[in-house]
C-alpha cells in the first residue's frame, strides 16, 4: 500500500514532532511526522506533514480535519506535491 502526505495546518506554536506523531498514531502507523520550521529563526511555521499509509491517512484526515487541538481548528487534508523549483 502506498504511504501518502498529510498537510496539517493551523498547529499551535508549541506543537512539536513527537506531539504530531502521538496525535496522528491513534489511526494508524505514522512514518514520519515533521512540524516545518523557519530556516532563520528555528521557530514552528504552525504547519507540518504527516505521511501514513493510505487508508490510515484517510481515516486521520477524517478524524482530525476542522477538530480543535489546544485551542485551534485544524486544516488536515492530503498534501499537494510541489512543483519542482528550477
Amino acid at each position: 500500500m502506498a504511504v501518502v502526505s498529510i498537510f496539517v495546518g493551523n498547529l499551535p506554536w508549541s506543537t512539536t514532532d513527537a506531539d504530531l506523531q502521538e496525535l496522528f498514531s491513534a489511526h494508524g502507523e505514522v512514518k514520519r511526522a515533521k512540524i516545518v520550521v523557519d530556516r532563520e529563526t528555528n521557530r514552528s511555521r504552525g504547519f507540518g506533514f504527516v505521511d501514513m499509509e493510505e487508508a490510515d491517512a484517510q481515516k486521520a484526515i477524517e478524524a482530525w480535519n476542522e477538530q480543535q487541538y489546544n485551542g485551534r481548528p485544524l486544516t488536515v487534508n492530503l498534501a499537494q506535491s510541489r512543483p519542482a523549483r528550477g
